[in-house]
């Protein structure tokens, strides 16, 4: 299978991790968005939206896929050995899917709305999307009361995600500590996931980035 991705993409990282938790090798294949590279025409071909990552199968078909979280639950749905990543049940995997959505549609599309408008457009900081990334926190916050994991007591697609995105606020500066129960989570994740470290070097690499942002 090829891996179209770049190592400082949170969404990226996220679909390594989850590999390197099934045990399963991905021919990765480096994509310079910088210098426009999803733009050329063999990887529209393979991916008209131009998005990473996206995944070609070539034990399916040549199956090509892109969004993240669908890659995700792709490899784990046909090449895990078992359903504990995402399991069969229906209530946990509601659970699970709860939590991927609300990761996509509200905390990393916050930390996008306020952190990459002032990376990649240049914009000036804008005070109420950091209250739309707070407000996001605060939730994972409280849906992490009392919790192991982000749903029941093991690691499932959930925490993968959260992992990579914690680690982008994480390199971004913004302060974990004040939501304690995410700070006690993320550290955990780091010493228990597989595949944490591949994240953090990535994480660690796409932190050149705020050497743009005035502090």
């Amino acid at each position: 299978m090829d891996l179209y991705y770049m190592d400082e993409s949170t969404p990226c990282r996220a679909v390594i991790m989850t590999a390197k938790c099934i045990g399963i090798d991905l021919n990765l294949k480096y994509v310079d968005l910088e210098h426009n590279e999803q733009m050329k025409p063999e990887f529209l071909k393979i991916n008209p939206q131009h998005s990473l990552p996206t995944l070609v199968d070539h034990n399916n078909n040549g199956l090509a896929l892109w969004e993240s979280k669908a890659i995700m639950i792709y490899l784990v749905e046909k090449y895990a050995k078992t359903d504990s990543l995402y399991p069969k049940c229906h209530q946990k995997r509601a659970q699970i899917n709860q939590k991927l959505y609300f990761d996509m549609g509200t905390l990393y599309q916050a930390y996008g709305e306020y952190y990459y408008t002032q990376i990649f457009d240049g914009k000036p900081e804008n005070p109420e999307a950091l209250k739309k990334v707070e407000a996001a926190m605060e939730l994972l916050n409280t849906f992490l009361e009392g919790q192991i994991y982000a749903v029941g007591n093991t690691i499932t697609l959930a925490d993968i995600t959260f992992l990579s995105s914690l680690s982008a606020f994480d390199v971004s500066g913004f302060d974990l500590s004040i939501y304690p129960n995410v700070l006690r989570y993320y550290k955990k994740l780091y010493a228990v996931l597989p595949g944490a470290k591949d994240n953090e070097k990535g994480a660690l690499a796409f932190k050149k980035y705020f050497s743009w942002i005035k502090k």
